[in-house]
């Protein structure tokens, strides 16, 4: 298929697709998906091999959201069973963080519901941040605590933070649909912020809330644009109890297509399989991994993740093998880049550093067309078949009842 050989060419000189053509590759079917998962796969393989990168969630305080985000089980408003729960402390925290790192997690992700943090949470981070790194040598720790305010970033980077993550979420043009306490504009805002300050960012979007292909190349290119070291792609967990409760519009087909499209278009960038592959994914899972180089390990924040055994059991039969402390996940001209002070982009970027613009807990959770003919260079193609509505697989959610926040040992 020229599309896919296209892609690859470009992926591997890190230059990104055409808005078409990314749209492309979300419209093929079901017949070409394993020559787009292979195509994509060449891609991963030249910028990360064959590892894959394990990183572990900590929900340092569940629930209690004043944020209305339709997604998410934490939110003002939501009726999902989920565990509440005020603050870890800093031991509790990393007694958690403990159990992932003994699994093989690289990186602890430490997660607060909120609209962002006060000053007085900020303290109480850098107090558990510092606990985790005191027992756990070597590993990164990022934090991920909502909109953060003038100074904010500084002081969780001068505490030992390595990252922040504020995911986008989904398009700018639908933001407002999705949620109505922030704006799209805020959550660049804050990623500019963390890496203004030196963190390493982390960002991503949210698939299957009922946005259109044109929405998911929107964000991913929104997300290209800010040029996270990171990209989380969640797939929504429809949690009952919340607006997007009957969202059910996800094959893991369509799961599959999204994964190679954040690839191509961010080729060089770690693309983190994230929330709800174990309930869309499902047995194509193996298949994610020639896409994205990085997961989660064990459970999420709210909600269980497959049997952290399993995850490394799935990775050792699928080829791949788990990413060393030892190693550096981004590519050198990426890491050269940071040091420099720049971004991580090439020189065959089309914007440049300052044009580029996991579930997460509550609010921190989280260029114009080419014209002419079709992506392939023939005529244009056809219309895809409208894709069947998958059934509701409710069985698949399950609300998490360990780890962190109870006193049952965590699943890592």
């Amino acid at each position: 298929m020229e599309l896919l050989n296209t892609l690859v060419d470009k992926g591997l000189r890190r230059e990104p697709p055409t808005r078409e053509e990314a749209l492309a590759v979300l419209a093929t079917s079901d017949d070409d998906l394993l020559d787009v998962v292979a195509a994509a796969g060449r891609v991963r393989r030249k910028w990360f091999g064959r590892r894959v990168k394990l990183n572990y969630l900590v929900n340092l305080k569940s629930g209690l959201c004043p944020e209305d985000c339709s997604y998410c089980s934490q939110r003002l408003g939501s009726t999902a069973g989920i565990l509440k729960y005020t603050w870890l402390k800093p031991e509790e925290a990393s007694e958690a963080a403990a159990a992932g790192v003994a699994g093989g997690a690289k990186r602890v992700c430490l997660v607060a519901s909120g609209r962002g943090p006060t000053d007085r949470d900020v303290d109480r981070v850098s107090a558990t941040i510092a606990a985790i790194k005191e027992g756990n040598e070597g590993v990164e720790v990022c934090a991920c605590l909502g909109l953060l305010s003038d100074g904010q970033a500084e002081r969780l980077r001068a505490a030992g933070a390595d990252a922040y993550n504020h995911n986008l979420n989904t398009s700018e043009a639908t933001y407002g649909e999705i949620t109505t306490t922030h704006t799209f504009a805020d959550r660049v805002e804050t990623v500019r912020h963390a890496q203004g300050a030196g963190l390493s960012a982390c960002s991503g979007l949210i698939a299957g809330m009922g946005e259109s292909d044109e929405d998911l190349v929107d964000v991913v290119f929104s997300l290209r644009g800010l040029d996270p070291d990171s990209v989380p792609v969640n797939f929504l967990i429809p949690f009952e109890g919340t607006p997007l409760a009957k969202e059910w519009n996800l094959t893991p087909q369509r799961a599959l297509r999204i994964l190679a499209m954040v690839r191509f278009v961010c080729p060089d960038v770690e693309v983190r399989l994230a929330g709800g592959r174990e309930v869309h994914l499902r047995t194509l899972q193996p298949l994610a991994l020639h896409l994205a180089n990085s997961i989660f390990l064990g459970d999420y924040l709210t909600s269980e993740g497959q049997a952290g055994q399993a995850d490394l059991d799935m990775i050792a039969d699928a080829g791949f093998e788990v990413e060393g402390a030892g190693t550096t996940t981004l590519p050198r001209h990426r890491v050269e880049a940071a040091a420099a002070g720049g971004c991580g982009g090439g020189a065959e970027d089309t914007g440049g550093c300052g044009s580029h613009a996991s579930e997460g807990g509550g609010c921190g959770s989280h260029a114009g067309a080419a014209a002419g003919c079709g992506p392939c260079g023939g005529a244009e193609r056809p219309a895809a078949a409208e894709p069947a509505v998958p059934a509701a697989r409710t069985d698949l959610v399950a609300v998490r009842r360990r780890g962190a926040g109870t006193d049952l040992a965590p699943n890592a």
